[in-house]
Formats: C-alpha cells, sequence, structure tokens
C-alpha cells in the first residue's frame, strides 16, 4: 500500500477586526458549515472563551484536526489545519479551509508553513 502525504498548515494571521478574536460562537457556526460542505467527519469538539475576551477551538476530525487560537488584545490568530489523504485527496480541502479561515477572520499572513506529511 502506498502512501499519499496530506496537507498540514500552520499559521499566525493578523486582523484589525478584533471583534471577530472575543467568542468562539460564530466561529464554530462557521466551522460546522464548513465541514458539512467539504463531507468531512467531525469526531468531536472543545471550545473555550477566555476571559476577557479570546478563544480557542479544536476540532478533531477522522480526517485528522483543525485548531485555533486567538489574542484580540494583540488582533493574532494562530491556527493549525492537517488533513491527510488515506481515503481522499484532501489537499484542495486544506487550501479552501484556509482560505475560508482567512476571509472569516479578515486577516492577512503573518507566518505560515505548509507542510506534506
Amino acid at each position: 500500500m502506498s502512501y499519499n502525504p496530506g496537507t498540514h498548515v500552520i499559521a499566525t494571521l493578523r486582523t484589525e477586526n478584533s471583534f471577530l478574536l472575543e467568542r468562539y460562537a460564530a466561529f464554530q457556526s462557521a466551522i460546522n458549515s464548513l465541514i458539512g460542505q467539504y463531507d468531512l467527519q467531525k469526531l468531536g469538539e472543545v471550545y473555550h472563551d477566555f476571559s476577557p475576551a479570546g478563544f480557542t477551538a479544536v476540532v478533531c476530525l477522522s480526517e485528522s484536526h483543525l485548531s485555533v487560537h486567538t489574542w484580540p488584545e494583540h488582533g493574532r490568530i494562530n491556527m493549525d489545519i492537517y488533513l491527510s489523504n488515506h481515503l481522499r485527496n484532501n489537499d484542495g480541502t486544506v487550501a479552501a479551509l484556509y482560505a475560508a479561515m482567512k476571509d472569516y477572520f479578515q486577516a492577512i499572513v503573518v507566518t505560515e508553513q505548509i507542510i506534506k506529511r
């Protein structure tokens, strides 16, 4: 059996719209919509709002995972998206999720690593 490496994106983004980084509810809705749109299989999820603001989100998928951590006081988002290519090629899905998350946060890339593994 051959192994087809998946795509792993690790990035730090910046936005001027810090209100998008304060609470997870709207982000959770957006991610759930994307998971359905790309026919991904959610296994579990953890979301947490910090006080006074900011959130962390981790979604476990049968294809692997995505996670986000926000710092509204700095306008920063750290994200991690990895999908394996075990049952289908998900490279395009990773790129689409990454683009959708940048659009959601109205953010620009500070740093990014795109790794085939």
